[in-house]
């Protein structure tokens, strides 16, 4: 039992007569890499070599800071992209504060459901979840809390498609961008 248990942490699973190393193929490192450089940190993958642990602690050193400046650029050319489509409200139907109001409505409401509302839909369909289950899975990894207790393509009975965990760290990297602006405009109303 201590052998399987070896085994499973360091992404062996079985399924039926064949074994897997789906943990650690190139997308289940892609999707590492993002968890790592993004704090998340499920708790499900971790290197279990000395060498692992020092190139671990190397990537975080120079992918978290990177990985900032990335989601920053993100947030400020999804924030300028509003503002453009305000401005051209604005020029269009002679609008003035209405169109800020609504081109932020808009935005608010596309990111709810780009990254909070429709997202569960398809955890439902790949991992079996319920729709309850999905959106906290939505909420805890886009918030970077991360407790490890949901984590996508980990389900051995289940076979996931290729592009699955690719799509999904792209999700995180947007979702993550979206929900930083959403919290800076929550804070700005406090303030």
């Amino acid at each position: 039992l201590q052998g399987i248990i070896t085994a499973y942490k360091s992404g062996i699973t079985l399924q039926g007569n064949t074994t897997s190393l789906g943990r650690w193929d190139y997308s289940g490192s892609f999707f590492f890499s993002i968890s790592a450089i993004t704090t998340i940190g499920y708790g499900n993958l971790s290197p279990s070599t000395a060498v692992g642990r020092i190139f671990c602690i190397m990537f975080a050193l120079f992918g978290i800071p990177l990985n900032l400046v990335l989601l920053n650029e993100i947030g400020q050319l999804m924030l300028l992209g509003v503002q453009h489509c305000a401005c051209c409200l604005e020029e269009v139907f002679h609008w003035q504060n209405k169109a800020s109001f609504l081109m932020k409505t808009c935005a608010l409401v596309t990111g709810l459901l780009l990254f909070l509302l429709l997202p569960p839909l398809l955890f439902s369909d790949k991992e079996g979840w319920s729709y309850e289950e999905g959106f906290y899975y939505s909420f805890i990894t886009l918030s970077t809390i991360g407790f490890g207790d949901y984590v996508i393509g980990m389900n051995p009975d289940r076979t996931y498609p290729n592009w699955y965990k690719n799509v999904i760290s792209l999700w995180i990297l947007f979702g993550m961008a979206w929900l930083a602006l959403v919290i800076k405009f929550c804070i700005n109303l406090l303030e």
